[in-house]
């Protein structure tokens, strides 16, 4: 496989210029001579890894020579500038005792060792944007990571950075990078680390244990890790010899359902599940009596639907092993931990946060249900619940996920719940019995919506924006005690030659305004949000917002079915506009209460309400 130079991108004045490529150029580039080059094999197979499918079969393969020829320059400068700040340290009057930095030395060596490895991880940041698999990012007009997300996918158009320019991805941008985040770390303390095997260890005994364990087939850890390894291992490997005894990052043990490591899916899973219940049963009889154990979890259900509803592989085999191990789960806290520009920047429906599940020891003299029972009280007990996290601004695709803990809860209450014919209700079985259940809550509240948003919402589910026959949507409206000619008076509606068709977001008017609309719905009121954050942002929406008064949160509210519509019908763009409202809710509703005519409500952690004007 061979590569063209297809163009260059200059800095300009306030602006990138892009330059047509000529021969001398890619000559240049091709003249560069590597000293060394990884040569370890990529994880074919591996979670996330998808190049050795087009020939890239060593981590070598990722760099082009250029790339290669400068890493492995600066990788070898890491040593020589650790020699020069030994010399200066000890010119500066520290003390030149010879203790290594993983001695615990604090002279000059020991000074000198821990500046070379700040640089070497400078190197490893730098490897990060100058691979063949970065990509450039017109837009933005700056490049892309090698890991924009965990995983390393064929990139056919990739962009090099220029190490020495003052653009993304140069060597001064990652050594400033680097410099935030030492400065950052606190020195009156004193840190340490203890590696140890979660399946057997003791340090966890009557203490407080909160953990984010792997989460089953999402990331490849240790095959990943290897891509920085490597860099990191050339570099500072005469500082840490202990740490660097591996050419690879060590993979066996890993904790991860990888089916290239145990022949297929079905050992991986049961590697998996075995090993998190060693894991969690470790921790179970180990914990504190008197404290909870709380575990993150922002695994995105990988939502397939059976025969029998929503079923999530990886959920329920985490969930296996945290019952098995003896656990309870009590209650679900979701905690946002995610990056806003994360998020929003990517333009896609990514977790914002992570699911906590607070655990405890498993009662001897837990009850016995029945299948009937549990689905009772799933409809009595998890409404509240889900309430409670709309109303914290939960985002919509986190409910789901969110919505498992208080179904849980539930389910681990009792020692067993048992069907009909008297066999256990697997994991599985109750994680569909919640979904279910969830989807049952959104459909529920239908009822609280105008007669045109129910119509609207029906016929979403069946054409999204698409067009459809006239006569049925005359049909559905009697059902819903509206009509065709009144939905396009409400202005959601177009209806010509026989179709009608849901008005976009973007197609709404301009102009509207909610105190004089004759016909106000539920529906034009979310729709006309999206159009304004979507083309105008936070601050504009908020005057809407203003506008709407207390109708607003029942706009919100609509968000979240509509965004289980389109997850559901795997209508990915259009779930967007709902995730994305929810998501702003907080800003916007910020906005609106600077102007002192909202009154914002928000729910505690705990249940409580605080009211503000």
């Amino acid at each position: 496989m061979g590569s063209r130079l297809m163009a260059i991108v200059a800095e300009g004045e306030r602006e990138r210029v892009y330059l047509t490529s000529i021969l001398e150029h890619e000559s240049i580039s091709d003249q560069s001579i590597q000293k060394w080059k990884p040569k370890v094999p990529l994880a074919e197979g591996g979670l996330g890894v998808r190049v050795p499918n087009y020939g890239l079969t060593t981590f070598g393969d990722l760099f082009t020579s250029r790339q290669l020829a400068v890493l492995t320059a600066f990788s070898d400068l890491v040593a020589e500038a650790a020699e020069r700040v030994k010399h200066d340290a000890i010119a500066a009057g520290l003390l030149n005792d010879r203790e290594r930095l993983r001695n615990e030395g604090t002279g000059a060596t020991a000074y000198a060792e821990a500046v070379s490895l700040y640089l070497a991880f400078v190197v490893d940041k730098c490897s990060d944007y100058w691979s063949s698999i970065c990509t450039w990012n017109a837009s933005a007009g700056q490049m892309r990571s090698t890991f924009g997300r965990p995983a390393i996918p064929m990139a056919w158009d990739y962009a090099e950075a220029n190490p020495f320019s003052g653009s993304s991805g140069n060597w001064t941008a990652m050594l400033e990078w680097t410099r935030k985040a030492v400065q950052s770390l606190p020195t009156a303390t004193h840190g340490s680390a203890l590696l140890q095997d979660a399946q057997v260890q003791t340090t966890s005994a009557e203490k407080l244990v909160s953990t984010d364990p792997p989460y089953y087939d999402n990331i490849g850890y240790a095959d990943l890790s290897d891509f920085f390894y490597l860099w990191l291992r050339r570099s500072v490997r005469s500082v840490f010899p202990d740490l660097f005894t591996t050419v690879v990052v060590p993979k066996s043990e890993e904790l991860v359902a990888t089916p290239y490591r145990h022949g297929n899916k079905e050992r991986a899973e049961e590697f998996f599940l075995g090993g998190m219940t060693r894991a969690m049963r470790c921790l179970a009889e180990q914990s504190h009596p008197a404290l909870p154990v709380t575990i993150y979890y922002a695994f995105k259900q990988s939502e397939k639907k059976g025969n029998t509803g929503i079923v999530s592989t990886g959920w329920e085999a985490f969930l296996k092993a945290v019952i098995h191990a003896g656990f309870t789960i009590t209650g679900t806290w979701p905690v946002r931990t995610e990056r806003v520009n994360r998020m929003r920047g990517h333009k896609s429906n990514a977790l914002a946060s992570s699911v906590v599940l607070v655990c405890r020891r498993n009662s001897s003299d837990a009850p016995v249900t029945t299948r009937h029972e549990f689905i009772n009280i799933l409809k009595t007990e998890m409404p509240k619940a889900v309430m409670h996290m709309q109303r914290a601004n939960i985002a919509p695709v986190d409910l789901a996920q969110a919505s498992i803990g208080p179904g849980m809860a539930i389910y681990t209450r009792y020692s067993r719940v048992l069907d009909a014919k008297g066999e256990p209700v697997s994991v599985r079985d109750a994680l569909i019995l919640i979904n279910r259940t969830l989807d049952e809550i959104l459909s529920e509240r239908e009822g609280d919506f105008d007669a045109d948003t129910r119509w609207a919402l029906e016929w979403f589910k069946q054409q999204g924006f698409t067009e459809g026959e006239y006569g049925v949507a005359e049909t559905l409206s009697k059902a819903k005690n509206t009509s065709v000619n009144g939905l396009v008076e409400a202005g959601i509606l177009s209806s010509k030659s026989g179709k009608v068709r849901l008005l976009k977001p973007s197609e709404l008017s301009e102009n509207w305004e909610p105190a004089t609309d004759k016909r106000l719905t539920v529906w034009e009121m979310v729709h006309h949000l999206v159009r304004v954050l979507e083309s105008s942002g936070e601050k504009a929406a908020s005057q809407f917002v203003v506008k709407l008064g207390t109708r607003a949160e029942v706009a919100r509210e609509l968000c979240y079915q509509l965004y289980t519509i389109c997850e559901n019908q795997k209508r990915a763009n259009e779930s967007l506009y709902y995730n994305s409202l929810v998501q702003s809710w907080p800003e916007i509703a910020r906005l609106a209460q600077e102007s002192g005519t909202l009154e914002v409500v928000q729910t505690s952690l705990f249940g409580g309400e605080e009211s503000s004007m």
